[in-house]
């Protein structure tokens, strides 16, 4: 990446005045294919950005000093061990929950594997369907119970060409994770539904620590395979 593309990437970025989880995951990503120049023309560019709008203040500057933190944050982790590292937890009622989940699907690349409980969510729903019409390989795997529920989104879903797996005992399929890139892992008590944004008391923590990261795909597969029949 030429320094010109990397000040557009910081412009980009700056934008919203804040450095989402897609574009956390995207930098790490950069990161290892800047030389060390580069990697310092980053860090200045990204205080010269937000230096102006610091000066005016406001809740932008605020913002901003968080980005600023944030992208810095991630260059240091890449300098000192050049494999920074995510792990974060998040709660609801409130949208960091919903946000981090439509951050991390709308970052994904390559492939996208859900294992929850119910979706009713149009905006989760929404954005599985943006990822799979891009041509990220998404498959999910819910509960059958669930899925007759009014307001489930899981056979328009299906209805749209998504892969979808259901158990088909009495018992409940009760995961609630998913995998990103299968790199990612998202997982926590919170139901991909507008109440757990709005009302309930949930929580989702995200990470990439492989091991965690392979025992979910693992566990992904096994049901995959054994929701098959």
């Amino acid at each position: 990446m030429r320094q010109r593309e990397l000040e557009q990437w910081l412009i980009t970025s700056l934008e919203d005045f804040k450095l989402s989880q897609s574009e956390a995951l995207e930098l790490r990503e950069i990161l290892p294919k800047l030389v060390n120049d580069d990697i310092a023309f980053a860090r200045n560019k990204a205080f010269q950005l937000a230096r102006e709008i610091i000066r005016i203040g406001g809740d932008n500057a605020v913002a901003t000093l968080l980005w600023l933190e944030k992208l810095n944050k991630t260059i240091d982790n890449f300098r000192q061990s050049e494999t920074s590292s995510i792990a974060e937890a998040h709660f609801s009622p409130g949208e960091d929950c919903r946000r981090q989940l439509l951050d991390l699907l709308a970052g994904a690349r390559e492939s996208i594997d859900i294992s929850v409980f119910t979706i009713s969510d149009d905006r989760l729903s929404d954005a599985i369907l943006v990822a799979h019409k891009r041509g990220v390989k998404v498959r999910l795997i819910t509960d059958n119970d669930k899925a007759r529920d009014q307001g489930s989104d899981i056979f328009y879903l299906i209805d749209l060409g998504l892969p979808v797996r259901m158990d088909a005992s009495e018992n409940h399929m009760h995961h609630k994770f998913a995998v990103i890139d299968k790199k990612v892992l998202v997982n926590g008590s919170f139901n991909w539904t507008r109440s757990a944004t709005d009302y309930n008391q949930e929580n989702i923590l995200v990470t990439d620590e492989p091991k965690l990261v392979m025992a979910y795909l693992n566990e992904f597969e096994d049901l995959w395979k054994q929701f098959s029949k």
